[in-house]
């Protein structure tokens, strides 16, 4: 069953609150970045991306330590302030077709570790050790893991009887998002809440896999160096957001590809043929409308791709994926592309930007060829990941994406 807690958050005042928020630092141009360390001394930005006139390597020593040193800066000068007593926190996030209400604790590495929490993505051990280090010297969580839970009555009550009050934290940012934040520190409602976790089977991991699998060795070399420990040491935990999986949202992730790899545009649709049903739709942009329907942006024409019932294992989780058949039967024979995390022919566009980006794209000339498939299901991810199989990369574009710097988790406490 899941252990969930709550903790003691490191979190600015509210009048600083829409200030110090932040994306994740990768999905600032180097101008945004420029701009918010220019213009914004709050921006968690100036934790996270410290200046480096050394130009030290970003996961070196020194360079982690400079981030901890603007970490504890914050904490001096009052722009982060922690909680007097333990807390969840309810986080809702708002954009004009959806809205994601979670609640914010702490979840177990022995979870992870007896398969409690599930994935359904494998990590990269050369990343696992660079946030490791990154959480030994900097000693705090502040981008929470995205979990997903099944639908659960007295959660869904807690949480809407919490919402109706006047929030911690309301503001909107400049994406027209708007977020608000909530404490809970009554401890009838604390307990509630711990007590409907522990009910639950599983915790399923939406996004965070390498900061979960991170976290877990941490932990685990801090247990090493600590053999005493209880198993109530901050150590033990690490930082989540838990969103009924109702609440969840998936999105496509979609391929474009930079050539054609020799072949003649009637060439490269008679091998995809083989395989699909191929059929134009004219001018009109093509979203899938099903399961094992692609569509394909070609040329200024977009076709429907439909799979043939030949190359369909429906009892197969892994190969039953849109994404896995498009790279076995187009990707892979046709493209001569093999590993979608090394080669750099291919690029990935998520969802939420609509089968109009892959026009954009071609249409620029930035790419040849783009490929739209049909989102994966909640209930796809969960059968991945009990059968404790993984998806290909790049197979789910998951929202919401978690502002950073809101609530922080120290590991030290």
């Amino acid at each position: 069953m899941a252990t969930v807690i709550p903790f003691k958050g490191i979190r600015p005042p509210k009048n600083k609150a829409h200030l110090v928020a932040s994306r994740s630092v990768t999905t600032y141009s180097p101008y945004e970045l420029k701009k918010e360390l220019e213009h914004n001394p709050y921006s968690f930005l100036q934790i996270i991306h410290p200046k480096n006139e050394k130009k030290l390597k970003t996961h070196s020593v020194e360079y982690l330590q400079k981030i901890k040193a603007q970490y504890l800066k914050f904490i001096a000068d009052k722009t982060f302030i922690k909680d007097a007593t333990h807390c969840y926190y309810i986080y809702q996030q708002k954009n004009k077709n959806n809205t994601y209400t979670g609640i914010v604790g702490c979840c177990s590495i022995d979870d992870y570790l007896n398969g409690t929490i599930k994935i359904h993505e494998q990590t990269i051990t050369e990343r696992e050790e660079k946030l490791k280090n990154y959480l030994e010297v900097c000693d705090f969580n502040a981008e929470p893991v995205l979990f997903s839970y099944p639908n659960n009555a007295q959660l869904d009550s807690i949480t809407y009887k919490i919402t109706q009050l006047i929030p911690e934290y309301d503001f909107v940012t400049e994406d027209a998002v708007s977020h608000k934040l909530w404490a809970i520190n009554n401890i009838t409602d604390i307990n509630i809440i711990q007590h409907c976790f522990e009910k639950i089977p599983n915790l399923y991991i939406a996004d965070g896999h390498h900061r979960s699998a991170s976290s877990v060795l941490y932990g685990k070399m801090m247990r090493e160096q600590h053999p005493d420990y209880t198993g109530k040491e901050s150590f033990n935990y690490y930082l989540g957001i838990f969103l009924p999986e109702s609440e969840l949202k998936i999105f496509d992730y979609n391929r474009v590809i930079k050539d054609l790899n020799e072949l003649s545009e009637e060439a490269l649709i008679e091998k995809i043929s083989q395989h699909f049903l191929t059929i134009p739709k004219e001018n009109s942009i093509y979203k899938p409308f099903a399961k094992h329907n692609l569509s394909m942006y070609l040329q200024g024409k977009w076709y429907s791709l439909d799979a043939k019932k030949e190359i369909l294992q429906t009892k197969n989780p892994v190969k039953s994926l849109d994404a896995w058949l498009l790279s076995e039967y187009i990707l892979s024979p046709v493209f001569n592309i093999h590993n979608l995390k090394t080669d750099k022919r291919i690029d990935f566009i998520s969802g939420i930007k609509g089968m109009e980006e892959l026009q954009k794209q071609v249409d620029e000339g930035k790419y040849k060829i783009a490929f739209g498939l049909y989102p994966v299901t909640i209930a796809q991810l969960k059968q991945i990941a009990d059968s404790n199989n993984s998806m290909p990369p790049k197979t789910t574009w998951i929202e919401p994406k978690l502002r950073s710097g809101l609530v922080i988790y120290e590991l030290g406490d």
